[in-house]
């Protein structure tokens, strides 16, 4: 799948290809120390070493780094070493209570700004402010934007200005919103004052527009690695949503150690999150729906719980999730294609932001890009309709994500190139990644590749070359539908060659002859599919499946292609799908002592955090969990060597894990 190609701009650091970072420059004994004291790390990833330094330069910036990569630190840091204010500006409550909390809990000041404040909060607002210990103020771009914030903030000492989920900003993202399009604005309220970006979403046509919009000057752009290498990514027709979602999340809910956790169940509409959720709850497995017409109250709560490690699986609509960091999310599932791959990345991103081993399971079908576009084209609920070129964007956007779902190739390199990026994480001595559905080998060759092959591009060829895949396709199946006997193409010689193969996996085969240049597919509102100078190559090849001669074809399918949608479970299991990857893993390491240490670690966390009424995340990742149970520290001294525990941390909560480790201790000399 083709990237989207930038024009000439900004620099781009791109730390991966070691073209510019950490080791042009020595690090700011400054941030050095503030990183070790505060997030206890001895060392940043480099580009966000470049990221903060570009900010204490007073440059503005662009930091692209995936979800789970560290691009909140990035903007923390600053304001810590300099001293002055930095204002955060962030589009969700939910996003900016959790930071603040975890910030708090890090020892660095910081509070946000939005209408659910209450009166103490205000208070203690405005308290910092007068003292001058505030560190980091979050805000909404609509309550910054306002006459009398932006007439008050004028008067603050401001150090730099950070705008969070930036891809907001362009119509060429997923989730654009305009009211971001003002933040320009800053510019002339806060002169000389560095505005710097951030974003783990952006293809080269989208940071392109991030640094228009905000009128960046000079910017220095920098574009972390898109791969998350701890998530495994499996990609199915979708056959029955439910006995599918089950037995993906099977595989994780309710299990001990690393490998347990939350799960999110995206649907694509209110009625379908409250069915999934039903269906689950009744097959044993709790679990709640959460979408935009639940009472505000009820949202809260489930948000809180689902947090609080209350709840562990929620089935929702895209409602849910940006405000959410937490970080033991070890599956989730797209019970319907996303809209887009950057919607797909993000959503996908939630899980394993600890950087332990996690499962993304996609289940589409075709219908899911006719429901898509039928949604995005239909007037919002203010009767506002969303102007042409933006629709046009947004339709680009969904068959993108068709096109990667229907693909049988490495998905982690696909989604590398779609935002730009040469793939560098295959694993020596295996095919490309390891950890996706096609590199893992649950994908099987379909049968006489060659033969369907020529029949679909017979098809094309007979049909005229003026019709879409879907088209082709019920002519391929001998489809009894209006649009087909109305051309009289049921009278052709291809009508039905396909018939019986399914209507998914025929979608699937044209759309691989068009990813390997075998078909064409025309650009426009509605793309047909058209020959190539392969497709002559390909009819004249006499090898077969797997043969090497010219144009020989090799077609592919999910191995598990169940009929009965009764037997998908049953099919599932003993089809040897693997939860693992074929990569080493921390959580691969944890022997069964480790294990029992981790978990009297974890219900030591949950209980830490109610007392401070936090996420159980806030106080520490499941990631940091791991190191703890594996060296198990005998002093606080020891425990300050752990990566991720800093000095506040350490003081806080020191003592009472040193003596959680003890007491196993003691428990095993008992044995």
């Amino acid at each position: 799948m083709e990237g989207l190609l930038s024009r000439a701009g900004p620099v781009v650091v791109d730390v991966a290809s070691g073209s510019a970072g950490a080791g042009g420059r020595k690090i700011d004994p400054r941030v050095a120390e503030a990183v070790k004291r505060y997030w206890g790390f001895d060392e940043l990833r480099p580009l966000q070493e470049e990221s903060i330094a570009a900010t204490l330069d007073g440059r503005d910036s662009l930091t692209v780094l995936p979800t789970g990569g560290g691009k909140s630190l990035c903007y923390q840091v600053p304001p810590v070493v300099t001293g002055k204010l930095t204002l955060v500006v962030s589009p969700l409550i939910a996003l900016m209570q959790d930071q603040v909390m975890g910030l708090k809990l890090a020892g660095v000041s910081a509070a946000a700004a939005h209408g659910l404040q209450s009166e103490r909060d205000q208070d203690e607002l405005r308290a910092m402010i007068r003292s001058g210990e505030l560190r980091l103020l979050f805000v909404a771009p609509e309550r910054l934007l306002s006459a009398g914030f932006l007439s008050w903030m004028s008067r603050l000492r401001i150090g730099a200005i950070a705008v969070d989920e930036a891809h907001c900003i362009s119509q060429w993202g997923h989730d654009f919103r305009p009211e971001y399009r003002r933040l320009r604005e800053l510019r002339d309220v806060l002169p000389g004052v560095p505005l710097c970006a951030y974003t783990a979403t952006a293809t080269p046509r989208v940071r392109e527009d991030i640094v228009e919009q905000l009128g960046l000057v000079d910017a220095k752009v920098m574009v972390g690695r898109f791969d998350r290498a701890n998530l495994i990514y499996r990609v199915q027709p979708r056959v029955n949503a439910r006995e599918q979602v089950e037995e993906a999340l099977r595989r994780h809910v309710g299990k001990k150690g690393a490998e347990g956790g939350g799960a999110i169940v995206y649907c694509l509409s209110r009625r379908e999150t409250e069915e999934m959720a039903e269906y689950l709850r009744g097959r044993g497995i709790e679990a709640r729906a959460y979408h935009a017409g639940l009472d505000a109250d009820v949202r809260t709560k489930l948000s809180s719980d689902f947090r609080n490690e209350r709840l562990n699986v929620v089935c929702a609509t895209v409602a849910f999730g940006m405000g959410i960091d937490r970080g033991d999310v070890r599956c989730v599932v797209h019970a319907t294609m996303p809209k887009s791959v950057e919607a797909y990345q993000q959503e996908t991103g939630r899980a394993g932001r600890d950087g332990l081993e996690a499962e993304c399971v996609l289940l589409h079908s075709g219908a899911d890009v006719i429901r898509w576009k039928n949604l995005m084209s239909k007037p919002a609920a203010d009767g506002t309709v969303t102007p042409t070129e933006v629709l046009t964007t947004q339709n680009e956007l969904v068959e993108s994500m068709h096109r990667f779902a229907v693909a049988a190739r490495c998905r982690h390199r696909m989604l590398s190139e779609y935002f730009g990026q040469a793939y560098e994480g295959a694993v020596e001595g295996q095919s490309e990644c390891g950890a996706c559905d096609f590199c893992l080998g649950e994908l099987e060759d379909i049968p006489a590749a060659q033969e369907v092959a020529r029949k679909i591009i017979s098809c094309v060829a007979r049909t005229g070359q003026g019709y879409g895949a879907g088209h082709v396709a019920d002519v391929l199946l001998g489809a009894n539908v209006e649009r087909v006997r109305r051309l009289a193409h049921d009278q052709q010689s291809t009508f039905g060659l396909l018939r019986g193969m399914g209507r998914d996996v025929v979608m699937s085969c044209i759309n691989q002859l068009i990813d390997a240049g075998v078909l064409a597919r025309s650009e426009g509102e509605y793309p047909v599919v058209t020959l190539t100078e392969s497709s002559k190559l390909v009819l004249r090849n006499q090898t077969g499946t797997g043969g090497m001669g010219e144009g020989a074809v090799r077609l592919v399918r999910p191995r598990v292609m169940v009929e009965d949608a009764g037997a998908v479970s049953g099919a599932v299991a003993g089809g040897g799908v693997r939860v693992k990857s074929k990569r080493s893993r921390a959580s691969d390491l944890l022997n069964d002592a480790d294990r029992e240490v981790f978990e009297a670690l974890r219900e030591l966390r949950r209980e830490l955090a109610k007392e401070r009424e936090v996420p159980p995340f806030v106080v520490c990742s499941d990631a940091v969990l791991v190191e703890v149970a594996q060296k198990r520290p005998r002093s606080v001294e020891e425990l300050r060597k752990v990566k991720g525990i800093g000095q506040r941390k350490a003081e806080e909560f020191g003592e009472a894990v040193v003596s959680e480790i003890a007491k196993w201790s003691k428990g095993q000399m008992g044995k």
